[in-house]
């Protein structure tokens, strides 16, 4: 019995979005069912190379499958200026549950962008109105091109709005989806004023405020994964129907912790958790709903749905490398 590895071309080739934003719906399911096992973030903070380590373990049933594994991730901001190597590296183990054999080996830094547009496209099929063809971007890099892509799987996009400060990255994402979609730069508020928009910016002052977006648009808040980062300004998520993909990440990490820690909003200004649209537990958009955001901090049950998918995909190719890792000659 082979463990098969996978790099960044073979997790980017299988990661078939259709399946992936499938699979991550049902994970969010099961999250909401109470049929995953998801240990919080464990952290190994190494301050003497300006860097950390971070674990996420997490083991799901679906009840028409289940899978379990870990990434294992960094944040090393020195890597490019001083080793060539990008800030983020993530690796995925991903293992079966019943025997826990390491099946696969995968790059997680791409599985990672895969089930986060994979997100953002589950909570706009909920949010979103039911024929958005406008999508908004605020902010320009590698995570805007899965939003687009990932969406454009769940609503017919046709015109998309890109805003960043850099315009050498506007010219290249609109280089790279002219011959797809009427798109084109623009401002932020140009952006919000699409059907749907996705802020996917590292800022902690927020630059997205209630005057920039539509009376109904759906906003994936995608960028703040860290505490004290604020994409949104108060006043807008004070005006939106928000919902979240879990309570102690987002309030702690989230678009919402910076008001939610000090007060300015609380529970009560929360619609719900992601899951629990998916079950029917919560109303997602309804004739009355205005704007909607999706708070987005990542699970690791995210991340074992997808790479099901990936694994999957690539044995049915005989893709990635397949290698005997574990002596099972007993």
């Amino acid at each position: 019995m082979n463990t098969l590895l996978l790099d960044s071309d073979d997790v980017d080739e299988h990661a078939a979005l259709a399946a992936v934003i499938d699979a991550v719906e049902q994970a969010f399911g099961a999250f909401e069912r109470g049929t995953t096992q998801m240990p919080a973030k464990s952290y190994i903070d190494l301050p003497q190379y300006n860097g950390d380590f971070r674990s996420m373990p997490a083991y799901l049933d679906t009840g028409d499958w289940d899978a379990a594994g870990l990434k294992w991730v960094n944040v090393h901001p020195d890597n490019p200026a001083d080793h060539g190597l990008p800030t983020v590296l993530g690796t995925m183990i991903y293992s079966d549950p019943e025997t826990a054999f390491p099946l696969a080996i995968m790059d997680g830094t791409t599985l990672t962008m895969k089930r986060t547009g994979a997100a953002a496209a589950v909570a706009t099929d909920y949010l979103a109105v039911e024929d958005a063809s406008s999508l908004g971007l605020v902010g320009a890099g590698v995570q805007s091109y899965t939003q687009l892509e990932a969406i454009s799987e769940v609503r017919p996009i046709e015109e998309v709005v890109v805003s960043d400060p850099d315009d050498e990255r506007v010219e290249r994402f609109v280089e790279t989806y002219e011959d797809r979609f009427d798109v084109r730069g623009g401002s932020i508020s140009e952006a919000g004023h699409c059907d749907v928009l996705s802020t996917v910016t590292p800022v902690e002052d927020p630059i997205v405020g209630l005057e920039d977006v539509g009376d109904q648009t759906h906003i994936n808040a995608i960028g703040a994964d860290a505490e004290g980062k604020h994409e949104l300004s108060d006043e807008l998520l004070g005006a939106a129907r928000i919902v979240i993909d879990d309570h102690e990440q987002c309030t702690h990490s989230g678009e919402i912790n910076v008001p939610y820690g000090e007060g300015v909003l609380t529970d009560a200004d929360i619609h719900g958790e992601i899951g629990e649209l998916v079950v029917g537990a919560k109303a997602g958009r309804t004739a009355e709903t205005g704007v909607t955001v999706f708070d987005s901090t990542g699970l690791a049950i995210q991340d074992v749905a997808a790479a099901r998918v990936v694994y999957e995909n690539a044995r049915e190719t005989d893709s990635g490398y397949d290698f005997g890792m574990i002596d099972t000659d007993q």
